[in-house]
């Protein structure tokens, strides 16, 4: 985890090095037309200033650094439920539990993993056999929604800091009309602007954390269905086949 947290955080600094070296220098920037999208947005991006926008877009990185992180970790729990009790059945059919637990032993994802946890308790009863599946499904679930907590924060965080930023920003446009001592409309309208700029990148890294924290959801509410549906029906088998 920390060292993608490290990967991205250095791909982000390149990147805006690689963006500042191209970009237009204050007092001869060219014309909005005339930019790229990426040196607009860097340019907005600067324009925001580096206290606020800095902190949004490590926001952007890490929050970006877990989803990438749960995305793999889900797709690697994600397992054939229906192979798997196919399996589990005709090992304890050929050869018992211990055949079975082989199996789950030998197939990735939380699904197997509460299966072996189900099948160790076999010989206890079908009562401490549902105890065991509902109390390590629950171990699974934490597992499974580690680090959510943590991407719902960036969501939270992102559009906070760019209001504060605005905030902060609007005042400094008044503070300088009262230097000015008069209302100069180019001072009011480039003030106005910059503090803008924040709650816009804000808002921008929000709704991309957002969709990406909603497909993960989706993903654990899918895996978490198939754990309760395969651990019956592992019960169910165990019953057939008088292994509990």
């Amino acid at each position: 985890m920390k060292r993608l947290f490290a990967f991205f955080a250095l791909a982000g600094t390149t990147f805006a090095m690689a963006q500042a070296e191209g970009a237009p220098v204050e007092g001869g920037a060219a014309a909005p037309g005339d930019l790229t999208f990426s040196q607009q947005l860097l340019q907005w991006f600067i324009q925001g200033g580096p206290e606020f926008m800095g902190i949004v877009l490590v926001c952007l990185i890490l929050g970006l650094a877990l989803v990438i992180e749960r995305t793999v970790y889900l797709n690697l729990a994600t397992t054939n439920t229906k192979k798997l009790l196919n399996d589990v059945e005709s090992a304890l059919a050929s050869g018992g539990v211990d055949a079975a637990k082989e199996v789950c032993r030998n197939t990735r994802g939380p699904v197997a993993s509460i299966f072996y946890q189900g099948l160790d308790r076999a010989d206890e009863g079908v009562e401490m056999v549902e105890k065991s599946v509902v109390s390590y499904g629950g171990v699974q679930m934490g597992l499974l929604e580690k680090g959510m907590s943590w991407i719902g924060l960036f969501i939270a965080l992102a559009p906070m800091l760019g209001f504060m930023g605005t905030v902060i920003g609007m005042i400094q446009a008044f503070e300088d009309i009262a230097t000015a001592g008069s209302m100069d409309i180019k001072v009011v309208a480039t003030g106005i602007k910059v503090a803008l700029l924040t709650t816009v990148f804000g808002l921008v890294v929000a709704i991309i954390l957002q969709i990406f924290y909603n497909y993960l959801i989706a993903k654990i509410d899918s895996i978490v269905n198939d754990m309760e549906d395969a651990s019956i029906s592992l019960i169910d088998v165990l019953v057939k086949h008088k292994a509990a």
